[in-house]
């Protein structure tokens, strides 16, 4: 019968168990297990799993994770790496670099009111509010789309093609992230909030008969949604609808400042 190695032959390291440390950048240890958010972190290493799945299996999901160091030499997700690496785990930089621009986005269920903001700035924009997680990924990767989630399980599905993380958990806080991770072209005015159709501007004799007296009586410019042929005026809330453009641009204006400022 084979007997046990000895505590000796442990610590000479005989039986010695694989671990690889992470260095997690700060900016990505909220999404570790709060045990690890403090520290570099020690994981088991199986000796032949990728660093990916090793990554994403501390809590890191690899659309939030911009690059990945092996003693100080950048290396693929899918490298292998030593028992006792020490691996940097970097997050993306702000502004993203994108594959095409301007980016298109696919929102999950829970983003609703981001999904108009979005498209009151002119992004193209796609909202649901009843796909589930293997729909929401499909139609992503068909249509070359981010998908924008705060789910970190969504962000770890292995088809999916292009995805982020989205921080903060009111609609200012995430439209201001958005806008300052991708840092897209902005076209204001130019989509329908409703349904993320193009608006033309339509004249008033052309719509005249649709209008409630007061509007009729109150406004002058027009535009209509080419796709579900909503009509939109500058009406009561165009204050602080105006104000939310206007702060969308400076978002987008200084994260582009910082790009220029890292060439």
């Amino acid at each position: 019968m084979e007997r046990p190695p000895s505590a000796a032959a442990w610590h000479a390291g005989v039986m010695e168990p694989q671990q690889l440390c992470l260095r997690v950048a700060e900016e990505l240890r909220f999404f570790l297990p709060p045990r690890h958010r403090y520290a570099d972190v020690h994981v088991p290493y199986d000796g032949t799993s990728s660093l990916g799945h090793v990554v994403e299996s501390a809590g890191v999901p690899l659309p939030e994770v911009g690059g990945l160091r092996v003693a100080g030499r950048p290396v693929a997700p899918s490298h292998r790496p030593a028992s006792g690496d020490t691996v940097e785990v970097l997050p993306v930089p702000r502004p993203q670099p994108l594959p095409f621009s301007p980016p298109r986005f696919l929102l999950d269920v829970h983003l609703g009111t981001l999904a108009r903001r979005l498209r009151l700035v002119g992004l193209d924009t796609t909202y649901h509010n009843d796909r589930d997680d293997d729909v929401l990924v499909e139609e992503a990767n068909a249509e070359r789309r981010i998908l924008l989630t705060r789910d970190r399980g969504l962000l770890r599905r292995r088809p999916l093609w292009a995805g982020a993380h989205v921080r903060g958990t009111r609609p200012d806080e995430q439209f201001h992230d958005v806008l300052g991770r991708f840092a897209p072209p902005l076209a204001p005015w130019t989509r329908c909030t409703a349904c993320n159709g193009p608006l033309e501007h339509v004249g008033k004799g052309e719509v005249e008969r649709r209008l409630e007296e007061g509007t009729r009586a109150t406004y002058d410019a027009f535009a209509r949604c080419l796709d579900c042929d909503r009509l939109y005026w500058p009406g009561a809330h165009h204050d602080r609808l105006t104000a939310i453009v206007a702060a969308a641009q400076r978002t987008v204006a200084e994260a582009g400042a910082r790009s220029v400022d890292r060439m």
